[in-house]
């Protein structure tokens, strides 16, 4: 049987492109859905790769002038973050993976929360060390607010972007 055309599995595209901020650079990928990424780190080119690790089968297209107003909401979140924004998220993960990002997007700016206590107030079973690999699996950095998760004695630890920027982060919401 010869395969047809509308058999034949054409990859996802998603648009990607680049902004500075006071935390560094960001990458911000957007699919037809919303915002699949939002990246910070010093290296253009290690964001990229990042994000072909993340999305190996999806077609990239470096699209900075369709994004710009995009990218333009992403660095206010990322300069702001106790602003919020309405970026739509496509967020795309396990059905725990949903359902601690989900929890973590109810966390008000200024306030943090223990590993332990996400995990118990989850309507799933989960542990603390779920949602530190939640958090771990997390590709929109502070749309999906990882840094406002520490350990139970209120004390920083690992961020995927860094330890300095979480503190940095934290510090900018006025978190005492």
């Amino acid at each position: 049987m010869t395969p047809q055309i509308s058999d034949v599995l054409v990859p996802e595209t998603f648009r990607f492109g680049y902004g500075d901020t006071t935390l560094g650079t960001i990458l911000v990928a957007e699919s037809a859905h919303g915002v699949v990424a939002l990246f910070i780190g010093d290296v253009r080119a290690k964001l990229r790769g990042d994000l072909e690790d993340a999305f190996p089968n999806i077609e990239l297209v470096l699209d900075q002038e369709g994004l710009a107003q995009t990218i333009a909401k992403a660095r206010a979140l990322v300069d702001a973050p106790h602003c919020g924004t309405d970026l739509a998220l496509d967020m795309r993960g396990s059905p725990m993976e949903m359902a601690i990002w989900d929890a973590l997007r109810t966390i008000p700016s200024g306030e943090t929360r223990p590993y332990g206590a996400i995990a118990r107030d989850l309507p799933i079973m989960a542990t603390a060390q779920d949602v530190g690999a939640a958090c771990a699996a997390n590709r929109i950095a502070i749309a999906v607010p990882c840094h406002r998760v520490v350990k139970s004695d209120g004390s920083i630890s690992g961020y995927r972007w860094g330890v300095q920027r979480k503190r940095r982060l934290i510090n900018m919401e006025g978190v005492a």
